[in-house]
């Protein structure tokens, strides 16, 4: 349903990369609020080798409406070769909450927020 809420993760290689990516999905109405967890540590196996390196975890809230334009849009900035974006379905929260993350993550741009 389009109305479904969803929380996505992604991971930024520093500060700046993640605040471009937050504000943008935000400004364009694709998500309604981004958090950004800066001091995480991320270990993986990328080609033939482990790696282990500090990022900033992107948590977004937007709607199952938004995703697509949402996953084209952090694709499309996101500086990684493979960016992380792993989509998680919100099955119950605080209904007023939720009902914020539907009208904020729905309005077109330039709609006035309440």
């Amino acid at each position: 349903m389009p109305d479904d809420i969803l929380v996505c993760l992604s991971t930024c290689p520093d500060t700046a990369t993640a605040q471009e990516i937050a504000g943008a999905l935000v400004e364009e109405s694709l998500a309604a609020c981004v958090n950004q967890l800066p001091g995480v540590r991320s270990t993986y196996r990328w080609q033939g080798a482990v790696h282990t390196d500090e990022e900033v975890l992107l948590v977004i809230k937007t709607t199952a409406g938004r995703f697509e334009a949402l996953k084209e849009r952090l694709l499309a900035l996101h500086p990684y070769e493979l960016p992380e974006l792993v989509v998680l379905s919100v099955t119950d929260g605080h209904a007023p909450y939720l009902d914020w993350v539907r009208a904020h993550a729905a309005a077109p741009v330039g709609t006035p927020r309440p």
